[in-house]
């Protein structure tokens, strides 16, 4: 970085955004296997809480790769930048005062560390996504996995490159045993008991 780069700072700070939204900021960082349902459940959690008018956002790993890090691979190396980068757009985001949601694999447990060292104790939730492989192969919405089986893919997470599950996850989700509505239940009722949000959950709404 150029040693004539300064942080510029601003009137506004993260408090007052807090004030004005009558919430918290917090990073939600959805972590799991390809199709374990992260998107699924950044999607329905996203609605959720904008029903109860909180602000927020969802950073998704497809979406990312076709505009911002679109020029990165899935090599180790380029799986770690894409990281580094969405941490730091969480960041900023963390910082406008919204509850953001991403849904990356984030295989690494480094890469994750090395984000969730970004942010102020307790505003990074790490939140495993868990789901077997048998099971995310069995659903296979886009057909990746046949790919990498075939060989087609290479360095594939969970076939041709690891998957590291999370050390101290601040919440597990099984999607295998749980429906949507249950999923953002359990993190709806995590994020009121821990004092991000308030309000009531109706999941036969």
């Amino acid at each position: 970085m150029s040693d004539h780069v300064f942080w510029q700072t601003t009137k506004i700070i993260k408090e007052d955004r807090y004030q004005l939204n009558s919430h918290k900021s917090c990073v939600i960082w959805l972590t799991g296997l390809s199709a374990s349902g992260k998107s699924t459940l950044s999607i329905e959690l996203e609605k959720e809480l904008y029903d109860r008018r909180i602000r927020s956002y969802v950073l998704d790993g497809d979406n990312i790769r076709q505009g911002l890090n679109k020029n990165l691979g899935f090599s180790e190396t380029d799986r770690k930048e894409n990281i580094r980068r969405v941490g730091e757009v969480a960041k900023l985001f963390a910082d406008s005062g919204l509850v953001t949601i991403t849904a990356f694999i984030s295989p690494y447990q480094a890469d994750r560390d090395m984000v969730r060292a970004l942010f102020a104790e307790n505003e990074f939730l790490e939140i495993f996504v868990k789901c077997s492989l048998e099971e995310c192969e069995r659903r296979d919405p886009k057909g990746l996995y046949k790919k990498a089986r075939a060989g087609i893919i290479p360095d594939f997470t969970g076939i041709s490159a690891p998957y590291e599950e999370p050390d101290n996850p601040n919440l597990v989700i099984e999607t295998e045993h749980s429906t949507s509505a249950q999923s953002v239940k359990k993190i709806i009722d995590f994020l009121m008991d821990k004092g991000y949000i308030g309000g009531s959950f109706e999941e036969d709404k």
